[in-house]
């Protein structure tokens, strides 16, 4: 499991849920099975944990357990597999929205510009465009759309228009290495590796549609947790800890305050931690993909 993926702020995203051992939780990312594993240790024998994951790599790290059941599903999907299965509400909702270090250490995939490999980067290989496809079909403008605003490229339409010049000759980008060649002159020696991120970033994002995806997993979990039940989401990046942040702040996605007749803020959630919560400096060391992380919880009024 740890091979697979080591948790980022595995004791605090727990510990915020406030585990009652009678309970039925969620955890939405799966994963390698360390906040799962964890959560189940708090459990006593009455209750309940049921996990998504929509890779097929995910699936090969579940366990048996009397109270767990893992659903090979994307997350967004979470409120009509739960009915199906007849719960109507849940105490806690735990999402890591990290990219499992399987991932990236697994050539075959395309999630890192470490290795040589097919630009894949889909989730969940069953269905839907991988990265190859979105680079080969994609117009300069919506190309630069994705580098702008889920990879925060400065040189966004730069970066689209010399991915559309090598296309026009004739050419099909399938690779990483082709993918980096197009890159390399838009990265400086000292910027390099973060450049590389950011456009891989965008890219993965894009593929698999992962705003769309945490703006429902939002939206359902408000829905089906029960008053008092507690969302722990640890997000990576600043789109997702800024939807995050407004969600929680203001029960919806735009962050629009809503006062009644008083001026009193109408939210549905109560903020467990003011200040977000980020990896000690000894995680940071030990696991220093965690270094990105931020741990946001919240309580349902």
């Amino acid at each position: 499991m740890e091979a697979y993926h080591t948790p980022a702020l595995l004791e605090e995203s727990v510990e915020g849920l406030r585990i009652v051992p009678s309970g039925v939780y969620l955890d939405v990312t799966f994963g390698g099975g360390g906040h799962s594993r964890e959560i189940l240790r708090r459990l006593g024998a009455d209750g309940r944990l049921i996990a998504f994951d929509q890779d097929e790599d995910a699936v090969r790290n579940a366990f048996s357990d009397q109270r767990f059941m893992l659903i090979r599903s994307n997350f967004r999907y979470l409120k009509n597999f739960l009915r199906y299965h007849g719960i109507d509400e849940v105490d806690g909702v735990l999402a890591d929205l990290g990219v499992s270090s399987h991932h990236f250490d697994d050539s075959g995939r395309g999630f890192s510009f470490r290795f040589e490999g097919e630009l894949d980067m889909r989730m969940n290989r069953r269905a839907g465009k991988s990265a190859a496809d979105v680079l080969n079909s994609y117009t300069a403008e919506q190309l630069s759309d994705i580098f702008h605003h889920y990879g925060e490229l400065r040189n966004a339409r730069g970066v689209a228009a010399a991915i559309v010049a090598f296309r026009e000759t004739g050419r099909i980008i399938t690779t990483t290495s082709q993918l980096l060649a197009i890159l390399q002159p838009f990265t400086g020696r000292d910027k390099e590796k973060k450049l590389l991120a950011q456009a891989f970033q965008a890219l993965r994002i894009e593929v698999n549609s992962e705003m769309d995806a945490l703006r429902e997993l939002l939206q359902r979990s408000l829905e089906i947790l029960k008053p008092g039940g507690r969302i722990s989401v640890i997000s990576y990046h600043s789109l997702e800890d800024r939807m995050v942040k407004n969600f929680f702040r203001t029960g919806n996605l735009e962050g629009l305050l809503v006062k009644d007749f008083y001026g009193n803020l109408e939210t549905p959630f109560e903020l467990v931690n003011r200040k977000v919560i980020v990896p000690s400096e000894e995680e940071q060391r030990d696991n220093p993909r965690s270094r990105s992380a931020k741990l946001r919880i919240a309580k349902k009024r």
